[in-house]
């Protein structure tokens, strides 16, 4: 039986207290009745949670929680004690998140990037804002130009700092922020640069020049491409005929001409327009 993780468990017998579930070797958790349907037959398969209740006996619930075992989560802080500060996780259980494990003190209704560990120590569930301890920076299984998936975690005078892939230490710099973006923000990246501390650069946007223009632009390359690289057209034809080959008006066919030109990928000759050797497929 896996702590901390969603699992399918067999109904084996049922109580006072609700249904208790089994493993494929024979333990048993209780899946209290709050959470046991009518439609639930003893001998039928279920996804459940598996967590410690207050008393930290062993529970199931069907809920869905926000974050399980060894993985990363924006949460919102809903008590702090002595103990230290208890987040929501979706479930009736909050997660302690102790003091030794708070880089800055945790504030009621604030919300912080928590990562879902056991100690070893008292075998219990519990949280840490130290994000960087449970981060690799060595073996990275990862390649320049991957798309990855990130979770951004802290502001710094270089960028945004973002978990990349639940496993990596990575940042995006303020120069590549083209959009609004903030820590608890969970988005699609792509790896810039790897550096030799092991820490990935990255980036919002597709790496290579076909990744990185808009629609109307791609429309205007590819009409370029199919014409082995040159056509008439240029910033003086006529609307009509610009319409009639690329669907689009003059104003949005100029700017994505301009685009092309300044990216490098396009000549303007006197009589229209020629692809520069090379650019013709995605780099």
């Amino acid at each position: 039986m896996e702590l901390g993780k969603t699992q399918l468990l067999k109904a084996s017998r049922t109580t006072d207290n609700g249904c208790y579930l089994m493993d494929e070797v024979g333990n048993e958790v209780l899946l209290p009745n709050a959470y046991v349907s009518s439609e639930l037959k003893l001998g039928d398969d279920i996804s459940v949670f598996v967590y410690k209740d207050n008393d930290q006996r062993l529970t199931a619930t069907t809920l869905k929680p926000k974050v399980e075992l060894e993985q990363f989560a924006f949460l919102e802080v809903m008590d702090v004690n002595a103990a230290g500060a208890f987040v929501d996780m979706g479930i009736v259980k909050q997660l302690l998140v102790p003091y030794s494990e708070q880089p800055v003190k945790m504030e009621v209704g604030d919300w912080y990037i928590v990562f879902f560990m056991l100690d070893d120590v008292s075998d219990r569930l519990i949280g840490s804002a130290n994000i960087e301890d449970f981060l690799f920076t060595e073996d990275l299984d990862i390649e320049v130009g991957e798309e990855v998936d990130i979770l951004m975690y802290r502001r710094s005078d270089l960028g945004i700092n973002a978990i990349v892939n639940g496993l990596y230490q990575g940042l995006v710099f303020h120069s590549d922020v083209h959009r609004p973006a903030r820590p608890g923000d969970q988005m699609k990246a792509y790896v810039k640069n790897i550096r030799a501390d092991g820490k990935i650069d990255l980036s919002l946007q597709p790496m290579g020049y076909r990744n990185v223009i808009d629609k109307a632009t791609q429309s205007v390359l590819d009409v370029l491409i199919k014409n082995e690289g040159f056509f008439k057209y240029s910033d003086k034809s006529n609307p009509d005929e610009i319409y009639k080959a690329f669907k689009m008006s003059k104003k949005a066919f100029k700017k994505a001409l301009g685009s092309l030109y300044k990216q490098k990928i396009v000549l303007l000759e006197k009589d229209g327009t020629r692809l520069l050797k090379g650019k013709g497929s995605s780099n």
